[in-house]
């Protein structure tokens, strides 16, 4: 097993550059499918779970260009949801936990959402009611198919609630507030997570 050694007594100096965070960086990917328009974001950390979404958001269609080891610009004029059905998107979905985080824009932007359920690290219980609940409060509707482990998501219409959040989930309240943002009239989040990331 590997080991740091950490020899105390020397005073500190030089410079470092701070890798971009990982939950940040994957919420801010999925919020650049709010728009059509070519978006760039820097400092993205070079991490397997960033990788396999930026990779997730080229096959759905989302025009991806890499223009420096940390930067990448995004371009979400066409979003290829048949691409939803593929058995490719459910193993790219299913292997990544922050893949749920795109359901928050699509519903926003499109009406509708699918995804199976995300996989990810196991750190203890990780549920998602957070987020459909806050979804339901904007006036969305969801199912979930136990035989396929798949949830769809529906909104055709959504508008903006009071919403008491029932834990302060880290990821809930910003795939909530990436729904709201094209909701009617305004939503208001309370016992969402003090988080720097919100």
């Amino acid at each position: 097993m590997g080991k740091y050694i950490i020899e105390g007594g020397h005073r500190l100096r030089g410079e470092i550059t701070p890798q971009g965070a990982k939950n940040e960086a994957l919420q801010i990917l999925c919020a650049s499918m709010h728009s059509p328009e070519a978006i760039t974001i820097n400092n993205l950390p070079r991490i397997k779970d960033v990788l396999l979404l930026i990779q997730l958001l080229e096959d759905l269609g989302v025009q991806v260009e890499k223009l420096a080891d940390t930067t990448y610009r995004f371009k979400a004029g066409h979003v290829d949801l048949d691409y939803f059905q593929t058995e490719a998107y459910i193993s790219q979905s299913a292997a990544l936990r922050g893949s749920v985080m795109i359901l928050g824009p699509l519903l926003a932007r499109f009406g509708k959402a699918v995804l199976p359920k995300p996989g990810g690290d196991k750190i203890g219980r990780r549920r998602l009611d957070t987020h459909f609940l806050g979804f339901q409060a904007l006036g969305a509707t969801f199912d979930f198919d136990k035989a396929e482990n798949f949830y769809r998501v529906n909104a055709s219409n959504l508008k903006g609630p009071y919403m008491l959040l029932d834990e302060a989930s880290l990821t809930g309240p910003e795939n909530v507030d990436m729904a709201s943002d094209l909701a009617e009239g305004t939503t208001t989040i309370y016992n969402a997570s003090s988080d720097a990331y919100i």
